[in-house]
């Protein structure tokens, strides 16, 4: 299956802008305003809050890769193996909240009208038991169709599998057959957002995009109605564009944690796709044990960075009330490595879509409010539980 890169239609995304305009007004959450001030939050969705234990725990469900190669048996089998994993961690581990950490799907192996029909697929796996849920873009949610060479061999192309017509496409005069367009980063948010009540992505503000998935969540004590953790959701592109955190997230990240903690009284926790370039520092050498302060279990690749660094790192850097990153892109790596005041970690490959053929598994994180503490590990799909380690030290 090939992985380059390819440039979504600029049509395609400027077309969905207004359409989506009035949906980014209806889905906003907590703190995802422009200029620093959080709007009124749905009243369909309460405040997240730390349980009467005084903990929140947190499942990442990173790279499912739903979709790929559809027209084949391979490929909902695949499909099937990445529902298995997350049923078993959600059952394992009863979190409070589910983070889908990017690449939900191969938006490049999809030959539909809209991959929102298989986004909607790696959601349910957490509204099914009723689990809150945000999300964040990878480079893969949003590309084009890639033809594969295979079909253009002496065989010919297979017979297409394409979803048969819905009320909304059949109303809306939509190609009632396979397309090849991607969905835009835009529509798949919108679609979720509208459809779900118990979904907290949102659509962040409109100066960020072609990043759409920039919003942060606050949870709130278990005792009083102030927030005692703070999430973070930033886009870190591919796909339709460039991958990177540009500097005017940089700006916007600065603006809503002054805003929201000037103090640095509150944790934080940063949540994207790819990682930064400050993991290639700290990482240690690729396929060689993992040795403390490094926590982990499989280290099989090279750090597979951003483009480029505009300054986020050393943002993050600046903040001692930043406890982690968490980010998904290399399925080969799950470890977890300090750096400056923070740890820098890698989820657990989830989905058996996408490359390599690592058992598959989920980080799981729980914050205790009082005292306070950050503590990470892995659930494997199998029951077993490995890779503790403390991220509040």
């Amino acid at each position: 299956m090939r992985w380059w890169y390819s440039l979504a239609a600029a049509g395609a995304l400027l077309a969905a802008l207004a359409a989506a305009l009035a949906l980014t007004v209806a889905g906003l959450r907590p703190t995802t305003a422009e200029h620093g001030h959080p709007p009124a939050a749905d009243a369909r969705r309460p405040p997240l809050r730390f349980g009467s234990g005084g903990s929140f725990k947190v499942a990442l469900f990173a790279d499912l890769h739903y979709g790929e190669d559809a027209w084949t048996d391979w490929g909902p089998a695949q499909d099937a193996g990445s529902d298995r994993v997350m049923a078993a961690v959600l059952h394992a581990e009863n979190p409070d909240f589910v983070v889908y950490l990017g690449d939900l799907v191969t938006a490049n192996n999809l030959p539909i009208p809209n991959a929102s029909l298989y986004w909607d697929r790696a959601v349910s796996a957490a509204r099914g038991r009723g689990i809150p849920w945000a999300a964040v873009f990878g480079n893969h949610d949003d590309m084009p169709f890639e033809w594969p060479p295979e079909w253009f061999s002496p065989d010919g192309v297979p017979p297409l599998r394409c979803p048969p017509p819905t009320p909304s496409t059949a109303a809306s005069g939509e190609d009632q057959g396979c397309s090849f367009r991607g969905t835009p980063r835009i529509d798949l948010m919108a679609t979720e957002i509208s459809k779900n009540r118990l979904s907290y992505s949102s659509i962040g503000p409109k100066n960020l995009w072609p990043g759409v998935s920039n919003y942060v969540l606050q949870v709130l004590s278990r005792t009083h109605d102030n927030p005692a953790l703070l999430m973070y959701f930033l886009d870190s592109g591919g796909g339709s564009y460039t991958e990177v955190v540009s500097s005017a997230q940089v700006k916007w990240f600065q603006s809503q944690s002054q805003f929201l903690n000037p103090n640095g009284r509150i944790p934080e926790l940063i949540f994207w796709h790819i990682p930064s370039t400050a993991y290639v520092k700290v990482a240690p050498k690729a396929k060689s044990e993992i040795r403390k302060p490094c926590v982990g279990s499989i280290n099989k690749e090279d750090v597979a960075p951003q483009a480029a660094e505009w300054g986020m790192m050393d943002a993050l850097a600046k903040r001692p009330s930043v406890k982690a990153i968490f980010v998904g892109h290399n399925h080969g790596l799950d470890w977890c490595c300090p750096y400056e005041t923070m740890w820098l970690c890698f989820a657990r490959h989830t989905g058996y879509g996408g490359y390599g053929s690592w058992s598959k598994g989920s980080r799981i994180i729980e914050i205790t409010e009082n005292p306070f503490s950050i503590v990470s590990w892995i659930r494997m799909e199998n029951g077993t539980k490995h890779s503790d380690v403390t991220l509040s030290s």
